[in-house]
Parts: structure tokens; sequence; C-alpha cells
């Protein structure tokens, strides 16, 4: 094991940082970080959402079984996600998005099966929230990792920003293409692996939306929803795939339309939508961008609908 992380009190925060002290580790600043601190090929970074505690490094699984859960966490779990977690062990379908929030690129929804041999490779492959991971290189070895596990099955639907403003129209409502999408590839994944009993979506509405989308479709696997979803290993696992298939997108128009398109909708967004109509007219933000954003009146200097959600 290389890598695992935990959630933390504040108080455990705290005694971390002493423990850390007392054993030699050198402390640096990291964004996002309440502290950051590395011994050898060891690196200890508590986050401040959560907090958690992230352990990476060849010495990860020593440091978990007699430090962070005798000292810290007060129980031995490592080796016992099985007893502890179980239901990340069950065999179910985990589906995330990626592009969301982002004016630029499509939306994607992936998806990814899995039961208790794969989790535990998952696992040892240091799957993760792809939203911990700041590291494009990383995202595409995690990804190739997870489509290279035996019996994994995944599945990936990328909604284009032309295909995404003709549905944004139709639906009218943001959660209703989200639910779409995700009881898409729920229904692709099913198809595949019928037997499938449960699937876990990280909630992103009434939960009542996506419930409606699948029955539309027929499906009666069981289907859960929930905050902070990408916990479980399946959901993580979408959740890299899809942000794999977006920042691929991303690379590979900014490339052919000569304009870096930034993710977010910063500052940054609006001056290079700005470029882009510049230099390729304003058609080009019809096939870049998600038009229903804000952002899009800040580009074209157009007041924007009273009742714009966005």
């Amino acid at each position: 094991m290389t890598s695992h992380t935990a959630p933390l009190t504040p108080a455990q925060v705290a005694s971390l940082r002493q423990i850390l002290e007392r054993d030699g580790f050198d402390f640096e600043a990291k964004e996002h970080a309440v502290f950051a601190a590395r011994k050898g090929k060891l690196n200890v970074t508590v986050y401040q959402k959560g907090p958690k505690v992230l352990v990476q490094g060849k010495d990860t699984e020593d440091f978990i079984r007699f430090t962070l859960e005798p000292e810290i966490l007060g129980e031995a779990r490592l080796g016992y996600e099985e007893i502890v977690q179980p239901d990340l062990f069950e065999p179910h379908f985990g589906i995330d998005e990626s592009g969301k929030g982002d004016f630029f690129g499509p939306l994607v929804i992936a998806g990814a099966y899995t039961d208790g041999a794969i989790t535990r490779q998952l696992m040892d492959a240091g799957i993760m929230d792809s939203k911990r991971i700041t590291s494009a290189a990383r995202i595409r070895q995690l990804a190739a990792s997870i489509r290279a596990t035996p019996g994994c099955r995944t599945e990936v639907v990328a909604i284009g920003p032309e295909r995404y403003n003709a549905l944004y129209e139709s639906f009218g409502n943001l959660n209703q293409l989200l639910a779409w999408g995700h009881a898409r590839v729920i229904e692709n994944l099913a198809a595949a692996l019928p037997n499938c009993p449960r699937a876990l979506s990280d909630q992103f509405a009434n939960p009542k939306v996506l419930q409606r989308a699948l029955k539309q479709k027929g499906l009666t696997l069981t289907l859960e929803q929930r905050t902070k979803g990408e916990s479980d290993i399946a959901v993580a696992a979408a959740s890299i795939l899809a942000r794999e298939r977006f920042i691929d997108w991303i690379d590979k128009t900014s490339s052919a339309g000569g304009v870096r398109l930034p993710l977010g909708a910063s500052a940054a967004v609006i001056q290079a939508g700005r470029e882009l109509i510049a230099r390729h007219g304003a058609d080009a933000l019809a096939k870049t961008a998600k038009l229903h954003f804000r952002t899009t009146h800040l580009i074209l200097g157009t007041p924007p609908p009273a009742a714009d959600p966005s």
C-alpha cells in the first residue's frame, strides 16, 4: 500500500502534528492543507476539508499500523475494511461526473462496477476521489489502472458542449440533465452486468430526480445516493474516469483552437472566451462552452436573463 486516507477530528489533527514533530518529520506549506510533513519517502498531509489525512509513500502501511491507528485513530482498521465498511466490497456500480462547474468543456458522467476483489485491487492501486488529485498525469495513470483491473466494467458518457446546450434547452434544468446522464450510464452498465443489485451515485439533487430517470428506463436495481459518495471506491474510480475524459477534451480542443481553455468560470475563462471569439467567431463559443452559464453574458457583454440559474 502506497496511499491511504482517513477522516480526522480537529483534536486528532492536533495530536497527529505533535506526533510527527516528535518523530522528526519536516513540515512544509501546502495549498488547502492544515499541514504537510515529510520523512524520507513518506508524506503525510492533513487537508482542511474534512479534515482528513492523506498518507503516501512506500512506508504508508507501517505508518498506518504503528502510528496512525494506535496513536491517533485508536482502532485497527487496515486490513479489516470488509468488516468495518462491508458495503464497499459488495457488488455495485459507482457513478460520478466531471465538468459540471466548468464553463468550457463537456459534461462527462462515468460509472464503474466493483466487487470485493476489484475493490481491494483498486484500493491497492491508490484510487481516490479525483478532486484530490491535482496532476493530469496522475489522473491518466490511475484511469489506466482502473481499466486494467480484471472484472472492473466501466462506462463513460461524454456530452460535448453542442449536445449539452441542446439538452439543457430541452430539459430546462441542470439536475434533470444530470439525472438523464447518470441513468444512461447505469443503464449501459446494467445491460452488461444485469445481476448487479445496487448503484451508488454522488448526490447532486433531490434523490427522486434520478429515481424517476431510472424508472423511465425500466431499471429496478437499488439506487443509493449520498453526499461525499467519492469515499466509495467505485464512485472514486468513476470520478477518475470522468475527469480523464474531461481533461483530454480540454487539452485536445485547446491545442486545436490555439487558445488555452481554463477550468472553472473565472476571469481567465472570460478572457479565453473573448480570445476564442476573436480568433474563430461567435459560433466557437457554442462549440466549446456551456452557454447557460452567466459567464456567457460576461464574455459577450450582454445582460443575463433575470431567471438565469447559473
